[in-house]
């Protein structure tokens, strides 16, 4: 049987003897000690530690909540990392994302890891022709991929070396807020909870380490527009949903062009209040040099999914298409689909002058 060395024995005997003072003291209650992974104590010491800490404040309203990791996701084109530029350069400026609350009384440092954007497309994006380019609160660190950086070789794997260039900017900033945009450059793959995982818990262990705030923003598949958005949405759901705190979604409004809803998902701090009955709507603007989302009022989510009339309405215009496209005659469309001759040649003649009016809404 191994024996550990003495001077192993002598430390050990030295905490299990300053824990029993302290117990006698009353200064805490028997702790469990070891090598673990698990701090376990009864739970009545738990609550003395707590009581008394600052409540978590509000970021981005019920949405996003200090100290938590949160999941922002969408489909793509949706505005995802214009709504996180917005919510990070609210945080640094102690502003408000109207009408979602930021509590913070002061400015956070915010370091925004951007995985999708070049240096010119994120200097586009905020610039104009008239007003010039958009300034910046200080507080306000990006970073992006550089491939001349460290060498990866000197890491076992992809997401250790991504984890340790996190890890250095955060130490180099001194970071209260980071947002990385988005979490599928972080790792091989998010859609299965094997690659999942340990990308959560890595993100857990840096939130934790750093006295973070955590927002990443993820990607969801093509999904049906008649139907609400869900945890299932989300790429890897279980394993991301699993170890979030919070979680919100951008949906595109199927029945007015150009307007889009924010929905919450998840919330451990706070309760549902962005739910499918009073998501909220809004739409994209340019306030001089700044691209941002306004917000325009409440609804429910099912006012903006698509109808089955429009489904409907969509699948038999495709089929107009493809027939015509294989040179059928109208008499004949309009006999295989049951429709007047009038209603099939107005709808190629849609279809003609705009091929995209009706571009997959669903």
């Amino acid at each position: 049987m191994f024996k550990p060395p003495p001077q192993i024995q002598i430390i050990r005997n030295e905490v299990d003897a300053f824990t029993k003072r302290k117990i006698q003291a009353g200064k805490f209650d028997k702790v469990f000690h070891g090598l673990s992974i698990l701090k376990t104590k009864p739970a009545r010491a738990w609550m003395e530690q707590e009581y008394g800490k600052p409540i978590p404040r509000m970021l981005f309203g019920a949405f996003w909540f200090e100290h938590e990791l949160c999941v922002l996701f969408a489909d793509t084109n949706l505005g995802k990392s214009i709504l996180a530029v917005q919510i990070a350069e609210g945080l640094t400026r102690c502003d408000t994302v109207e009408p979602f609350y930021n509590k913070c009384n002061e400015p956070q440092i915010v370091l925004y890891i951007d995985f999708e954007l070049s240096s010119k497309q994120f200097e586009i994006r905020y610039h104009s022709h008239q007003w010039g380019s958009h300034l910046f609160a200080e507080g306000f660190y990006r970073a992006e991929y550089d491939p001349e950086g460290d060498d990866p070789v000197c890491y076992e794997k992809y997401e250790e070396y991504i984890e340790s260039a996190i890890k250095l900017a955060i130490q180099k900033t001194k970071a209260t807020v980071l947002i990385i945009d988005n979490i599928t450059y972080m790792t091989h793959g998010t859609g299965n909870a094997a690659s999942a995982m340990p990308l959560m818990k890595s993100l857990k262990a840096i939130k934790t380490q750093y006295n973070l705030s955590v927002l990443v923003i993820a990607h969801t598949p093509k999904r049906d527009g008649r139907k609400p958005i869900t945890a299932n949405d989300l790429q890897g759901s279980k394993m991301f949903m699993n170890f979030a705190d919070s979680a919100f979604a951008i949906g595109q409004s199927q029945n007015t062009p150009g307007l889009r809803y924010i929905k919450q998902i998840k919330q451990r701090t706070g309760q549902e209040l962005y739910g499918a009955n009073n998501v909220c709507l809004v739409k994209l603007e340019n306030d001089y040099t700044f691209l941002r989302y306004k917000f325009v009022d409440y609804a429910h989510e099912a006012d903006h999914l698509c109808s089955p009339d429009k489904v409907n309405n969509h699948e038999l215009q495709q089929r107009i298409a493809n027939l015509h496209a294989q040179g059928i005659s109208f008499r004949k469309m309009a006999r295989e689909l049951k429709l007047s001759v009038s209603t099939v040649v107005r709808m190629v003649q849609k279809i003609n002058v705009d091929p995209e009016q009706e571009n997959a809404p669903c």
